[in-house]
């Protein structure tokens, strides 16, 4: 317990320091949401790669899907690296970081306010960012709170206010800055943490391959004849592990924390060197969660919940209560280092686009204030300050909001994400995407991508998720790739000559 203890203190003093060294450079809009767009690859693949994977992953996804599909579900792993983070580069990076500094965008939805022509686009988008980034929030927070019990014995509630206070309090004093300066840190912690954990979980169980054939001899749920399933190459249930592919995989597309990562990078030639670091971290951290979580069948059943259901998130903790202390130790700063890395994306991102998208949305210049030069700079140093505070004081609101739901959660972790990914990928991800490549794409086609995502979502989640979360997501997703051009070719274009001025950043 005084090992675990201490390097958790010292992970703790190492965040906020570097919250209080980055502080200078958050002072501005620009230099709090984006680091000045001058973070280099290694600082932007590591914030990419932290932010996609937290406690959501290793705790609720590895040990739900481990369980479901069996070594199958590695194949998850492997999408998130080549879907997720080696095609997303590509396709998105350099369209994304050359696009939106053209325009001068700092988040999403200002992305669509400005590429689209409309302010109220830009407050919608806002606003769903905002409502849905929430559950995907508390799901992080209970990931990380049950492992955290489990290696200190800390009650749950305990746990959950500890991690908003200390996530709070690096991000608000150095802002984006301070962020990835971190998730440069926690990233090295993840890799190193995710490969003696693999080791160590697989030799209690004889080295893998005993582990492999002790998984093969399992007989499938749904025929007690049947062995095998659960070690085999695509499984026992192949199209709904498709589903999970997508949704994980392509959802990153859409996310606002996520594409935000491609705003702030230095230039292209960092583009092309973080590509190759991003799409390495996520093949070795999130194909190792789903690797190690295929072998929960091994450990015994989970426990079963007051509903009769199995309780998944409790399988990851029940495979690592046996290692020795000093690997708890390094499973809890694992887990905390990819919790707090999301957490503080997803505040970030939150409290940034609440400020710049609807309460100053109006007020990017406030010309009528200006007389002369001197005066138009210090009315702009002030807006400045102002804006930033109100992304602080934001970011302390959006944690109580998470708060409320992590301290009264659902069943399980991934029904949280499932929501939270499919309604913001599936408004999102089609009309970004689009955009960053054609030229005519209309505005009311992206205003019926929103309705799209976001009303199958919640029509589903109402109606007692006849569809399973996890697929309505992905066809949320894909269904936006019709609805976006099918609508654009039956509305009225946007000026030709406003559209061909913005795509004239890639002409340079």
């Amino acid at each position: 317990m005084i090992i675990k203890i201490t390097l958790v203190i010292l992970f703790f003093a190492l965040m906020v320091g570097v919250g209080l060294y980055s502080r200078r450079q958050a002072g501005s809009v620009e230099g709090f949401v984006l680091g000045g767009r001058s973070v280099g690859p290694w600082l932007t693949a590591f914030a990419y790669g932290t932010s996609y994977f937290s406690a959501v992953v290793f705790v609720g996804y590895a040990g739900q899907f481990g369980w479901k599909y069996g070594l199958s579900s590695t194949w998850i792993g492997v999408g998130n690296a080549i879907i997720g983070s080696l095609l997303a580069w590509l396709v998105l990076g350099r369209r994304t970081k050359l696009m939106t500094q053209h325009i001068n965008s700092c988040t999403m939805p200002d992305f669509f306010g400005t590429r689209y022509r409309s302010v109220r686009l830009r407050v919608v988008a806002s606003i769903i960012a905002f409502v849905f980034l929430i559950p995907y929030t508390a799901g992080v927070y209970k990931g990380i709170s049950t492992l955290f019990e489990m290696g200190f014995g800390i009650p749950y509630e305990y746990c959950v206010v500890l991690m908003a206070v200390l996530t709070a309090v690096y991000v608000i004093l150095g802002g984006y800055k301070a962020t990835a300066i971190n998730d440069f840190i926690q990233g090295i912690i993840m890799l190193f943490g995710i490969v003696v954990v693999i080791f160590a979980v697989l030799n209690t169980q004889g080295g893998l391959c005993a582990a492999v054939e002790k998984l093969a001899a399992i007989p499938s749920d749904d025929d007690v004849s049947v062995n095998g399933c659960f070690a085999a190459l695509f499984g026992p249930d192949p199209w709904n592990l498709l589903g999970v592919i997508v949704l994980t995989s392509l959802g990153t597309w859409g996310l606002p924390q996520m594409v935000g990562k491609f705003y702030s990078i230095t230039d292209e030639n960092a583009i092309k060197r973080g590509t190759v670091i991003s799409t390495a971290f996520a093949l070795i951290v999130s194909g190792g969660c789903y690797f190690l979580g295929g072998f929960g069948r091994l450990f015994g059943m989970p426990p079963v919940l007051a509903n009769g259901k199995l309780d998944f998130d409790a399988i990851v903790p029940s495979m690592l209560e046996t290692l020795p202390d000093a690997l708890i130790a390094l499973v809890v700063l694992l887990v905390l280092s990819a919790s707090m890395s999301t957490l503080a994306s997803l505040v970030l991102t939150s409290s940034s686009t609440m400020t710049l998208d609807i309460i100053y949305r109006d007020k990017k210049s406030e010309s009528d204030e200006v007389v002369d030069g001197e005066i138009d700079d210090m009315v702009s140093e002030r807006i400045e300050k102002r804006k930033v505070i109100v992304m602080r004081t934001l970011i302390v609101f959006f944690i109580a909001l998470s708060l409320l739901i992590a301290l009264n959660p659902p069943t399980f972790i991934a029904q949280l994400m499932g929501i939270s990914w499919g309604a913001l990928a599936g408004a999102f991800l089609a009309p970004f995407a689009l955009g960053l490549y054609w030229k005519g794409v209309t505005n009311p086609s992206v205003w019926a991508c929103f309705v799209w995502g976001v009303g199958i979502t919640v029509f589903n989640m109402l109606a007692g998720n006849p569809i399973n979360p996890i697929n309505c997501g992905a066809i949320a997703m894909l269904g936006g790739f019709v609805v976006v051009p099918v609508v654009s070719l039956l509305t009225p274009a946007l000026p030709r000559e406003k559209v061909d001025a913005i795509f004239e950043c890639y002409k340079k």
